[in-house]
């Protein structure tokens, strides 16, 4: 039904053949598009087989399985075969085969809102205690670093991810500053400024929300970056003159793709508002400032804040107000609350989360260095004009307040439906790579167990959890290819499903765990790196899938029971390796399923962020994930 609407849509909608050509390539990294392979089409019969070994665990009876690997086969042996031929005429006709499906079919087409369920969050470490205290000083200090990188990303001046040797991609970088994503019907889009030939006075801008209004914050006057100093005393203004709230302008883009974009045209129909809107797309980034105080030692109060607001009964406004005061199209999106907590919430649909993770590092890295240049010297000070506000003009568009209304309603009900967990062990990456097990292997494993466990306990008939295994989603970087993006690593396997059982049988000794577990973690790494250099699952099916011409049916290999839980994403999971990130998460993609994201960058502890529907049992999954983490421990 979804590739049916999909075509659907596609097949009526207009917009720029160029459009992302438009994002101006970053200087030193616009020869990637000869240096770095472009994405391959795996061989039909590899991924094929590697499809029967992944959904072989998955299976609940031999018959099952039989009956699915007699449908790839005929797929293998049928129709595949022309599909294949398509799809590697594609791939040497295009400068990246999936870029344009992946781009619509998995982010742009997608209706949902934005959030919960496609956005993201990272929370930052406190300011350093050498610099100044105050939440003016922590936008400053957040908005100065940020729009530092920003220039030297924009002058050629940001090495390359990667190691010397093996540079990865920086083409979705394109898309991190001066740009946003723009609701339409049946797709949305994206557009970027970046190349504008007036960039002293159509960029160098933030947009800086508090209480709901709008504020143009000019941050980079010729060519230079504001110093702390005069930032301070910009958003000091800002907090000043905040005293009532606005109408709530923001709550508009968390809604539904196809509600935020009538009324998108509907705000954009008076001049005014269409300028403002402008503004807000061409801005560096966005910056709100949230009145709301999530306990800095409460990774649960801070990781909600972030991803959609504080859920605490004694204050129900603050449910939707801080959606209300951000701008969730924008790709980068600083968030500041009154108590100096501090994070990121990012927009997902044409960059990854690599992209800001290495970003954000590298801010929080030059603000904890007492030696950098934080423009604190009054005498060095760029003179610049105050903070200028954008306020919408809604009086011409009365039924733009009823969509306020409604926004705001479905904002506090969407927030208040979600569950979130906050785990961390009592060991970090330190002991895990003493044992010899990399820590990403380590932590898959544990939420395999943790989740056998719950599924056990919560499963039919007497509970919501979809009997293990289930289809497990851990994303790999397929960025060493030019325009790469992601691949599925399908995580669960043979050799994790025997070493989950043998945690459960009491008959197995401590030896045969221990070897099943390094033989699960070696497998781990096989599928993790074969997914890495695009030899994967999921995104060639889908590929193959795409490439069928309009009126042939859907091969039934698509349809088989099996198949399609084999990619249900129950447990969509995903890791970063910084050091500097308290926080991190987002929202599960299934209504019975867990969104697990993992911290592995700290010595110290691993960290997990377990989210779902409220009616999941989400709290006791985290006791799960805390119980595998130690039991794996004692290994």
């Amino acid at each position: 039904m979804r590739l049916l609407a999909f075509r659907r849509a596609m097949s009526t909608f207009v917009r720029p053949a160029d459009w992302k050509s438009l994002a101006p390539q970053i200087p030193n990294f616009a020869g990637q598009k000869n240096t770095l392979p472009r994405l391959p089409v795996p061989p039909l019969a590899k991924t094929l087989d590697r499809l029967k070994t992944s959904l072989r665990p998955l299976a609940r009876s031999d018959d099952e399985y039989r009956t699915v690997v007699r449908k790839i086969d005929e797929f293998g042996s049928g129709i595949a075969q022309s599909l294949q031929k398509k799809l590697e005429q594609r791939q040497q006709n295009t400068v990246h085969w999936l870029e344009e499906w992946w781009d619509d079919y998995s982010y742009l087409a997608y209706r949902d809102p934005v959030v919960v369920y496609v956005s993201y969050f990272y929370g930052f470490e406190p300011q350093p205690v050498h610099l100044p205290q105050t939440p003016a000083a922590r936008a400053a200090a957040i908005t100065r670093s940020a729009m530092l990188f920003r220039q030297s990303l924009r002058a050629g001046q940001v090495s390359p991810d990667g190691t010397p040797d093996n540079h990865l991609c920086m083409d979705t970088y394109r898309w991190m500053f001066d740009c946003c994503r723009i609701p339409g019907i049946p797709v949305d889009q994206s557009i970027s400024y970046a190349g504008s030939p007036h960039p002293d006075t159509d960029l160098g801008h933030v947009i800086v929300i508090r209480k709901n209004r709008f504020w143009k914050l000019k941050a980079e006057v010729d060519g230079k970056v504001l110093g702390m100093d005069e930032l301070i005393k910009q958003y000091q203004h800002i907090y000043d003159q905040s005293t009532t709230e606005y109408p709530a302008v923001g709550a508009l883009t968390a809604s539904d793709r196809d509600t935020w974009a009538k009324d998108f045209t509907l705000l954009a129909s008076v001049p005014l508002n269409a300028e403002h809107l402008r503004t807000v797309h061409s801005s560096a980034f966005v910056v709100s400032l949230d009145d709301s105080y999530p306990p800095p030692v409460n990774g649960v109060d801070v990781s909600r804040a972030l991803w959609h607001g504080p859920t605490a009964s004694q204050t129900p406004p603050h449910i939707s107000r801080a959606l209300e005061s951000r701008y969730v199209d924008k790709p980068v999106q600083f968030v500041v609350f009154d108590n100096g907590v501090a994070g990121l919430m990012g927009e997902h649909s044409v960059m990854d989360g690599t992209p800001t993770a290495r970003m954000c590092d590298d801010v929080l890295t030059w603000l904890a260095d007492p030696n950098s240049d934080f423009g604190l010297s009054t005498t060095r000070a760029i003179q610049a004009s105050e903070p200028v506000p954008l306020d919408f003009d809604l009086s011409r568009i009365p039924a733009i307040q009823t969509s306020i209304t409604s926004a705001k309603d479905q904002l506090h009900t969407l927030a208040s439906a979600q569950a979130l967990s906050f785990v961390r062990t009592k060991y970090g990456k330190r002991e895990v790579k003493s044992c010899g097990v990399g820590p990403d292997g380590w932590a898959q494993l544990v939420i395999q167990l943790a989740y056998a466990r719950l599924a056990a306990r919560e499963g039919p008939p007497k509970g919501k959890v979809t009997p293990w295994p289930v289809g497990a989603y851990e994303a790999a970087s397929t960025r060493r290819f030019f325009k790469g993006r992601t691949e599925t690593i399908r995580v669960v396997t043979n050799e994790a499903v025997d070493w989950v059982r043998s945690m459960e049988d009491p008959t197995s000794d401590k030896e045969q765990r221990l070897s099943l577990f390094k033989k699960a973690v070696i497998r781990h790494g096989v599928v993790a790196r074969e997914a890495g250099m695009a030899e994967g699952v999921d995104r060639h099916m889908l590929g193959l899938k795409l490439s069928l011409p309009p009126s042939t049916p859907l091969p039934e290999l698509y349809s088989d029971p099996l198949y399609i839980r084999g990619s249900r994403w129950t447990l969509s999971t995903s890791a970063i390796f910084s050091s500097r990130f308290k926080e991190y998460g987002w929202g599960a993609v299934v209504p019975e399923g867990f969104g697990v994201a993992y911290v592995t960058g700290f010595d110290d502890f691993l960290q997990f962020t377990i989210t779902s529907r409220a009616e999941m049992p989400n709290a006791e999954f985290a006791k799960e994930i805390e119980r595998a983490a130690e039991d794996t421990y004692r290994l």
